[in-house]
């Protein structure tokens, strides 16, 4: 039975079986199979195997990973020489920077994403507006506010400073050296003009260059992943034992699972084992009144339909096989202000929330999801919960139950070497 039918089930069904949270963390009857299966199907434990990326073919090349690793942590992919990806998904703080918006070389307007188990998702940004890994990577680099480089900036970092590990992975460097280095077609008048001067021939070889830049970075990135949390080894024991454990998570622990999957009406987007469903919602989430309106994913299904740098593109190694872009369905009211649902793994050590960290606490988030506030632009598909403040504190003790160690290589965990020393951020 997949969770799907459990929740046909119906929340009292659910509700019914899993009884208070003092009864379920002490019950020693066998569980109920319904029960059971969802509670399962939250775990990792039910995780399918990491899908195959068509659109990268080194995707899972482990020297591209390495030269990947490098990359994700090297400032000279930036225009001030300070910025790397690492600036912003830190691995000392889950890959994510603990601020509400963004810091590259400018301030962006929106909150930064982790990247553990990114490679599940087949869109990308809160809006989704790209649709791989490497299409991603890709993204900042070229942002004004982010990276802020040109793409023969980055050409000439690989050349200059990787040369042999990507002519061992890519092939043969071609010759730019009468390529200006600020010459690119994201930048500022003076870099798109001199961009346009160069022949057709050398733009293409600087933007392969630059595609497997980006594809060297999904490779890494792809390889970080989640690792079990107290909530899986509750799941796992509970499977081992046939019972529910009685010392893993507490009485209000147990209690927040069931409103999760009951009341609170979580897993109808927090599903599966990621506890995303890898779509988008407009969930009411106030804005910034600081920033210009952010209109989600209703200005982005274009973006990603016409990237130049999707699936279908001639960059692409997918040779036109692409299921998700294939059935994206147009832009519609339902997808005004809609914004990624982010995974709940590892949620209590990411604050801020929401996309642009409206919301300082995970207490702040359960309260805006319980009142269900109009949204300031489309229609919220929130309705009030009317939990308490004792269902709500159990909620957020349930959350808590989803932290744990990020999982992977362990040398892709952390900043790569530099001559036997750990290399530090922005040095």
């Amino acid at each position: 039975m997949t969770l799907r039918t459990v929740l046909l089930l119906g929340v009292a069904a659910v509700a019914s079986l899993l009884g208070s949270g003092h009864a379920a963390a002490s019950d020693s009857r066998e569980p109920p199979d319904a029960l059971f299966q969802a509670a399962f199907d939250l775990s990792l434990e039910a995780l399918e195997p990491l899908p195959p990326d068509a659109s990268n073919r080194w995707a899972d090349d482990e020297r591209a990973a390495d030269l990947g690793h490098r990359l994700f942590f090297d400032t000279r992919l930036s225009a001030n020489g300070r910025v790397s990806c690492a600036s912003c998904h830190d691995p000392k703080r889950q890959f994510q920077d603990s601020v509400p918006l963004a810091q590259g070389v400018g301030t962006t307007s929106r909150r930064t994403m982790p990247i553990a188990a990114s490679a599940y998702s087949p869109f990308l940004f809160w809006d989704g507006r790209k649709d791989s890994q490497w299409a991603q990577a890709l993204g900042p680099l070229e942002s004004a506010v982010e990276h802020g480089g040109t793409r023969a900036r980055y050409a000439q970092v690989i050349s200059k400073h990787y040369r042999a590990d990507y002519e061992r992975i890519f092939g043969t460097l071609p010759d730019l050296q009468n390529a200006p280095p600020e010459a690119g077609p994201a930048a500022d008048q003076k870099a798109r003009a001199a961009w346009q001067r160069l022949p057709s021939g050398t733009r293409d070889a600087i933007t392969e260059i630059f595609v497997n830049v980006g594809k060297a970075i999904a490779s890494y990135e792809r390889r970080i992943q989640y690792g079990p949390s107290r909530y899986d080894r509750f799941v796992s024991a509970w499977k081992a034992n046939g019972t529910l454990p009685r010392d893993v998570l507490t009485s209000d622990e147990v209690a927040g699972l069931k409103l999760f999957m009951g009341k609170g009406n979580c897993v109808r987007c927090h599903n599966g084992p990621l506890l995303t469903n890898n779509e988008f919602h407009n969930t009411g989430v106030p804005r910034r009144q600081e920033l210009p309106d952010d209109r989600g994913r209703i200005a982005a299904i274009a973006a990603v339909m016409y990237d130049e740098f999707n699936c279908r593109s001639r960059w692409s190694d997918a040779g036109g096989r692409c299921p998700e872009l294939n059935v994206l369905s147009a832009p519609g009211p339902e997808h005004e202000r809609a914004f990624k649902v982010p995974s709940l793994r590892n949620v209590a050590e990411r604050a801020p929330y929401m996309h642009a960290g409206q919301f300082s606490t995970l207490a702040e988030v359960l309260k805006h999801y319980n009142r269900a506030p109009t949204a300031p632009l489309g229609r919220t598909e929130l309705k009030p919960l009317k939990l308490g403040a004792g269902e709500l504190r159990q909620l957020e003790a349930f959350l808590r139950t989803l932290s744990g160690d990020l999982a992977g290589p362990e040398k892709y965990l952390r900043a790569p070497d530099e001559q036997g020393k750990s290399v530090e951020q922005g040095k």
